[in-house]
């Protein structure tokens, strides 16, 4: 081969090579992604006795926060955006099922893709409601539905028949399918989300969820507000039931639920409480729920106090009166690991009294 030409050979391929490696480069600065593994076990062994109900004793899940395990995952799209992915699945270690419950979506926790850009976050697909946030930061038991009383009120009530046969507490789950979301910016602890679920049927266009959250974290105080609307899904009544006596089954056309909520850290005592808005309709008539929530933790010893009190009380319907209180102690043995022990009372008018007590771990990965 000629030398002048076996040279410029040598020299073209060193450039391409070069060229190939800062592109490479490039693209990796550009577009660096990432995908995580995580979630939390927790178990607890006591006992469970609905209002009006009998006693059992049990080795069950979620005692202070439900188990899940996740993954998530972003790709840096360069100039400040970022595609996303969320996909969590619940699960009940004590019998190694899926779910929260038998029949629960696989995905239930969360499962939507989305893009964050300086101008706010879009995420489309089922999606944990604004309404849930604002219950769970607001209230000593954060998430708990084993001990958590405002969680209780707000979660496990109406459609719940025959656990309970009550007509307060809201409609629908903690996630909502079908939904798209956007939320702003931080603005020096100030931000906001605005959702939107479809009813994805042709024809029923009567079928809609949306709501509206506004959040403000600053130093020791945080509040909050949220509006949730559920309308009926395929035909009106068909959202929600409540049970009078046992056989009358009346369905809601729709509902709204107004909440609001404040904390403040004192270090040695913090402070929670959430006021609560409930309005359902029907056909002919409709009725209205006041819930309110009043908390606090503290530091004791190695580890924390918590207590809470939630009170409903109906304006029509059933017209009952609902008192939930519960107390508790918990105790990091790491960062990721924590052991407790609470009890909670929970009593409807005209209905024998429930309480829950255990002990339980969590460890979260």
């Amino acid at each position: 081969m000629n030398t002048t030409v076996s040279h410029a050979l040598r020299t073209t391929l060193k450039a391409s090579a070069l060229a190939a490696v800062l592109a490479a480069a490039a693209s990796s600065a550009f577009a660096q992604s990432s995908v995580q593994l995580y979630g939390q076990v927790d178990e607890w062994v006591g006992a469970t006795k609905f209002p009006g109900g009998q006693t059992a004793w049990n080795v069950s899940g979620g005692g202070m926060s439900t188990s899940y395990w996740g993954m998530k995952g972003s790709e840096d799209l360069g100039g400040g955006y970022k595609a996303i992915f969320t996909l969590e699945s619940f699960f009940r270690a004590q019998n190694g099922q899926y779910g929260r419950f038998a029949g629960d979506t696989f995905f239930a926790r969360n499962a939507y893709v989305g893009l964050e850009s300086p101008y706010g976050t879009v995420t489309a697909g089922r999606l944990t409601t604004q309404l849930f946030v604002s219950t769970i930061l607001f209230n000593p038991f954060i998430d708990s539905y084993t001990f958590s009383p405002m969680v209780y009120h707000v979660y496990l009530g109406l459609s719940t028949f025959p656990t309970y046969t009550t007509d307060q507490g809201v409609v629908g789950d903690s996630g909502w399918n079908n939904a798209v979301q956007y939320s702003t910016p931080d603005f020096n602890g100030l931000s906001g989300s605005a959702m939107y679920a479809f009813g994805n049927q042709a024809g029923q266009n009567g079928s809609k969820k949306w709501s509206v959250q506004g959040l403000y974290f600053h130093g020791p105080f945080a509040a909050t507000a949220v509006y949730q609307y559920v309308n009926f899904n395929n035909t009106p009544g068909d959202i929600g039931s409540i049970v009078s006596g046992d056989t009358t089954i009346i369905g809601l056309k729709s509902q709204g639920v107004a909440q609001v909520g404040l904390s403040y850290d004192l270090k040695y005592v913090k402070f929670f409480g959430q006021y609560m808005y409930t309005a359902n309709w029907q056909h002919v008539g409709s009725w209205h729920v006041n819930t309110a929530q009043g908390g606090v933790t503290a530091p004791v010893g190695p580890g924390t106090v918590m207590a809470s009190y939630a009170y409903s009380r109906n304006g029509g319907g059933l017209n009952q009166t609902r008192q939930t209180a519960a107390i508790g102690y918990d105790y990091a043995l790491s960062k990721r690991t924590d052991v407790y022990a609470a009890y909670m009372y929970d009593h409807f008018d005209n209905m024998s009294s429930g309480q829950t007590y255990g002990v339980g771990m969590r460890a979260k990965f």
